[in-house]
């Protein structure tokens, strides 16, 4: 229920900012919903036609052999890569789940795009370490953002700092997990001392996932692109929520910008996706 009230905000939100709670029923908003469609990114997209789903059926991640668990188990001590091939750190995690479609090579070597790493971040892993590696580079698959044919707009690069005021802000209404949290998406301090931010997939909060495709470090460039929309912007706005009367995540808070471009990263290799623009800051050089 919950994502058919986010999305009947949504489409409000183009024109104005939902605000307050909005109610536990949904029959009055549901003649507001979005309707998904083919894009450039997919089959099943919102709002924009790179606004899609990694997959137009099943999750954003690699499946295990249990439905319930979507966590591979890992070999320990392998060495953790940013987007750009450098070194973040060594893992020391024994299990983490992949996300779909995202393999790139490093050191001559496969690797898989981690969601979590003990570099608390995500990360590309070698793929050598993932136990049952034949099953997963059978389910794994391949799917990249595109971008070809975009005008430039401006060139940004991922900030050193975060707004912490918007770090624990859930960016999908009546949130119970743990994370989907406006912080999954800004610059924080990993455990390597660092900051570095998550490229993505789509847009979080239309129950597509808002899945991380990339990592890279601060200032790192990003060069924004002319991406079309429903609401016509080259951007889309999301709500932010925080804890209502009863501490549940019913309150709008502020919204969260997302733009869309791309990364060249130190190997070469142009990766579109999302960021939040609260990632970002104004810069120059963009490639």
């Amino acid at each position: 229920m919950k994502n058919h009230i986010f999305k009947a905000c949504v489409a409000a939100l183009v024109s104005t900012a939902c605000g307050g709670e909005l109610p536990e029923a949904d029959e009055a908003l549901s003649t507001r919903e979005q309707a998904a469609y083919a894009g450039v990114n997919g089959s099943y997209c919102l709002e924009s036609p790179y606004n899609c789903k990694l997959q137009a059926s099943g999750g954003n991640r690699v499946p295990t052999n249990d439905p319930a668990d979507d966590n591979w188990g890992l070999v320990t001590g392998v060495l953790i890569r940013d987007g750009n091939g450098t070194v973040m750190g060594t893992n020391t995690r024994t299990s983490s789940a992949f996300n779909y479609g995202q393999t790139r090579t490093f050191a001559g070597e496969l690797h898989a795009f981690a969601v979590s790493t003990s570099n608390s971040s995500a990360g590309w892993l070698p793929i050598s370490a993932i136990l049952g590696r034949t099953s997963f580079e059978q389910k794994v698959g391949h799917v990249s953002a595109l971008g070809a044919g975009l005008a430039k707009l401006g060139c940004y690069s991922v900030r050193n700092s975060h707004d912490t005021t918007l770090e624990l802000k859930k960016v999908v209404y009546d949130s119970q997990a743990t994370h989907e949290r406006a912080g999954d998406y800004l610059p924080l301090v990993r455990a390597n001392g660092l900051r570095s931010a998550n490229l993505t997939f789509n847009v979080p909060g239309f129950a597509l996932g808002g899945p991380a495709v990339d990592h890279f470090p601060a200032g790192t460039k990003f060069q924004r692109l002319d991406v079309p929309t429903d609401n016509g912007a080259p951007s889309i706005d999301i709500p932010l929520w925080v804890q209502d009367s009863v501490g549940r995540y019913r309150q709008q808070s502020g919204t969260m910008k997302f733009i869309y471009g791309y990364v060249i990263a130190a190997t070469g290799t142009k990766r579109n996706g999302w960021m939040a623009y609260d990632a970002l800051q104004v810069s120059s050089g963009c490639p």
